[in-house]
């Protein structure tokens, strides 16, 4: 039995509900894209002054073609990740502006070698699912930015990626190295390798390249997670109900404009609501509250029947501290148990402004912990202890038995040296090395270990000059992070 964790009961998330389906038509939705007003008012929406007032029925009939499950492929074609029912993955956070320099301990503006460090550490840890474009390049001009990283992250590693553009412009050509990287635009539909985040503006509010994205995005077939961050008591109704109401009045909204440029098209109901700490005017990622709101997100999602995702397992500490380790193993945890399908934020410090791939080395232990717990307890020999009792006789000597050395790698998560559990250092003299060392160290194996993954000559020619052709009008003749 997984264990599984629900804050709602039944009419509070049907009451949720009618309140968004309410909101979705009076106050309505603010859109600015003349394609996607189009649409709306095509299908029954009305328009004025701005805003698209969404009746209840044109939304369900949107959300009754979502496909209730998807998967995402590997470099090989192979199924890596499942979006569907409770299956649980984790991929790191996306978009930072800064790293955790491991020298210094201090935030620098993100580089692509940076990049390339932190996806050849993910993709060397089997606890992310997915890779995702988890930092802004500041050593590569920004009107390729969204394109670039994703070409790192496709060069380095084989897993999917959680990716994402901050234009509408931007979309188009990333969509088109995807379709370089996976042999054209078909076989991108059949086997998608990546999803994109595409965000609302909180409250109500779609800009104009957001909904253009849904839009591109639905009629290409790549998925979408539809990433909604209410900001409760600023940008969102203080209370939690409030926020989770709203939440689910931007994802209907989204996933109305999605369906309706193509339906059935792969979308998620995902986000990363928060709120606002009074006495600080931060925005804690490792808040318990923050956490709630995500897990009640999502428990609305599900009674739909969708695809869910959430931001969780980051931390708002500025290093690698306990306070990283309790926010980030906390809310990861609790994201687990909520069965959210897709959980990002791994490696983050910083309210989600900084990544370290210390800390994604340490977050893969804690995830680790969380995949063991969702497995259950087994019954994994013919009695449950009676036979091995028999076995051990009246010494118990239990750690003889051939089902101890058979099972005890299935019954136990076996974590890597970074965290501590020898009974005594090697020299008791010297003081042990703490948590941010032996990350690091880790950190060091891991890159020394990383092999990158092959990709067929033809295929990488075609990426490399598509990107240099891309590169060349901005003077850029180099391929920075490769």
């Amino acid at each position: 039995m997984q264990p599984r964790l629900q804050l709602l009961d039944m009419a509070f998330v049907e009451r949720i509900l009618d309140e968004a389906f309410e909101l979705i038509e009076n106050p309505g939705i603010r859109v600015h894209t003349p394609e996607v007003v189009e649409l709306l008012t095509g299908n029954g929406a009305r328009f004025h002054d701005g805003i698209a007032h969404i009746p209840a029925a044109v939304a369900q009939k949107a959300l009754a073609n979502v496909p209730r499950e998807f998967v995402l492929h590997d470099r090989a074609g192979n199924v890596a990740v499942r979006y569907s029912g409770d299956a649980v993955h984790f991929d790191p956070g996306s978009s930072c502006l800064n790293v955790l320099d491991p020298d210094t301990l201090r935030p620098r503006p993100a580089l692509s070698s940076d990049l390339a460090r932190l996806v050849q550490v993910a993709e060397m840890l089997s606890q992310y699912g997915a890779q995702s474009t988890a930092v802004v390049c500041s050593d590569v001009p920004r009107e390729i930015g969204d394109l670039y990283r994703l070409f790192l992250v496709l060069w380095y590693s084989q897993k999917p990626v959680v990716t994402g553009a901050f234009s509408a412009a931007g979309v188009t050509p990333m969509i088109d190295l995807l379709a370089i990287e996976c042999g054209g635009r078909d076989a991108l539909r059949q086997k998608p390798r990546a999803i994109f985040d595409v965000c609302p503006s909180p409250p109500l509010n779609w800009s104009e390249f957001g909904a253009a994205n849904l839009v591109q995005l639905a009629r290409a077939g790549v998925p979408v997670e539809i990433v909604s961050m209410p900001l409760a008591g600023v940008t969102a109704p203080v209370t939690l109900a409030g926020a989770v109401v709203q939440h689910a009045a931007e994802c209907i909204s989204g996933i109305t404009i999605h369906q309706l440029a193509c339906p059935g098209a792969p979308v998620v109901w995902g986000g990363a609501p928060a709120i606002l700490d009074m006495r600080t005017a931060t925005t804690p990622m490792g808040a318990v509250e923050t956490a709630m709101i995500n897990m009640a997100c999502s428990q609305v999602g599900k009674h739909l029947g969708l695809p869910t995702h959430a931001y969780l397992g980051a931390s708002d500490s500025k290093l690698l501290d306990a306070q990283a380790g309790m926010e980030s193993g906390m809310t990861a945890l609790l994201g687990a148990l909520a069965g959210i399908n897709m959980i990002s934020g791994a490696g983050m410090l910083d309210f989600l402004a900084c990544q370290s791939a210390e800390k994604l080395a340490m977050d893969a232990e804690a995830i680790g912990y969380v995949q063991r717990l969702l497995q259950g307890i087994h019954a994994q020999t013919e009695t449950l202890a009676t036979a091995m009792f028999a076995a051990a006789g009246a010494a118990g000597e239990f750690l003889k038995l051939q089902e101890t050395r058979k099972l005890f790698r299935s019954e136990q998560y076996l974590p890597s040296a970074l965290l501590d559990r020898d009974s005594s250092p090697a020299d008791p003299d010297a003081t042990p090395p703490d948590a941010f060392c032996r990350a690091r160290t880790r950190v060091a194996e891991l890159t020394a270990m990383y092999c990158r993954p092959h990709i067929a000559g033809a295929v990488e020619d075609n990426m490399r000059a598509f990107i240099k052709e891309k590169l060349r009008p901005l003077g850029s003749p180099i391929l920075p992070g490769i």
